[in-house]
């Protein structure tokens, strides 16, 4: 009888790549470990109390493994099994799933309240990890922290010890969850935008540049205090028209609101976005300048298509924006005549909708092909 041949070494290594490929970055905890694993990860941890059968969880799955490997060495994220560890769920009084807690050093510091995709989840956390504002030692720190893809507030301070800077951390520890903070005593940067020695400007993305607004906006109370700081960033931060997006939207909505559905991408197609983006704008800055009160924003046709279907639209057919209108009472309105490039349809409906001419949309199904049940449709 021959002698096994050798297995070739590419062989044996197949069942460890296959094991690496399946690894996670999100830790699994239990009852037996729960204590000493979030022990043994000092800082912030970020936890989700799951059951295996839970769609939202399984919807949640492959953003939370995105996010855990993206922030690898910055902030863990563990998961627990609800179902077969109850002892801990119910310790953290879970009664619904997925349900997402901070912990911090070890110890519950409130529910995670923040977006579910994975971009929301990085960003989000590691706003948390880090310091509330950060500290800008130089003009390069500067530029690149203005030049992200969310708005920037930055404190300009020549007194880093003085009641303004005080207002200023204050508001930043409280707002931290959804606006970006950062502050500097540079010389050179606090003599350009704060000639006085201290105050506050809010700088727009980059990105969402435009012809209709100014890039960045100053404070200008004549006090710095962190109640009117909040007030400041909530009346300027979006601008006249934002791009809305999973993780900013609980942020825009709830208000009188328009927003122009269309294949928004500023990642693969900023020129683009920003093309039909302009004509909203160019339209609204009319309407606003003349006093009238209406909230607008551009968003994705594929991400928001459970909206457009609210308001019996088709998401996916033409390059042109379809439009739509949602009042903070729950009415709806639905631009019907096309987008056109010059934004005169859009104008016509927005007039219409101000002097009250707009019937309100109301969704209905179709009447039955059958129709002799006891209540006739």
């Amino acid at each position: 009888m021959s002698a096994p041949r050798p297995r070739p070494a590419a062989l044996l290594l197949l069942p460890l790549l296959a094991l690496a490929a399946r690894a996670s970055d999100v830790v699994e905890l239990s009852d037996a470990d729960f204590e000493s694993g979030l022990a043994e990860r000092p800082g912030l941890v970020l936890v989700e109390f799951f059951a295996p059968w839970c769609g939202h969880c399984k919807r949640l799955a492959p953003e939370y493994e995105s996010a855990a490997t993206r922030l690898k060495g910055i902030v863990p994220l563990v998961k627990v099994d609800c179902t077969a560890n109850s002892n801990t769920c119910n310790k953290y009084g879970v009664s619904g799933y997925p349900t997402l807690k901070i912990f911090r050093d070890g110890e519950e510091a409130g529910t995670y309240d923040g977006p579910r995709t994975a971009d929301g989840i990085v960003s989000h956390l590691k706003k948390q990890a880090g310091p509330a504002s950060v500290t800008l030692n130089s003009v390069a720190d500067f530029e690149k922290f203005i030049g992200d893809k969310d708005a920037s507030v930055v404190g300009f301070f020549g007194d880093a010890s003085g009641d303004a800077y005080s207002e200023f951390m204050k508001a930043a520890n409280n707002l931290r969850d959804n606006y970006r903070f950062a502050h500097t005593s540079e010389d050179q940067l606090v003599q350009k935008y704060e000639e006085d020695g201290e105050g506050i400007v809010l700088f727009r993305p980059p990105r969402l540049t435009n012809k209709f607004e100014d890039s960045s906006v100053k404070y200008t109370e004549d006090k710095i205090t962190s109640g009117k700081i909040k007030k400041f960033i909530q009346e300027n931060i979006f601008g006249i028209c934002p791009h809305m997006t999973e993780d900013n939207k609980d942020l825009i909505q709830g208000k009188d609101l328009l927003v122009a559905y269309y294949d928004v991408d500023y990642e693969k197609n900023a020129k683009g976005s920003n093309y039909w983006r302009n004509r909203v704008m160019m339209i609204a800055k009319k309407f606003l300048d003349a006093g009238q009160k209406l909230s607008f924003a551009v968003a994705s046709r594929k991400t928001f298509g459970h909206e457009l279907s609210e308001f019996g639209l088709d998401s996916s057919v033409g390059e042109a924006p379809v439009v739509a209108i949602r009042t903070a009472k729950g009415n709806k309105y639905v631009m019907q005549e096309e987008f056109s490039r010059d934004g005169k349809a859009l104008e016509r409906f927005l007039q219409d909708y101000f002097d009250g001419n707009l019937k309100k949309y109301l969704k209905s199904e179709p009447v039955p092909e059958s129709n002799d049940g006891p209540v006739k449709v």
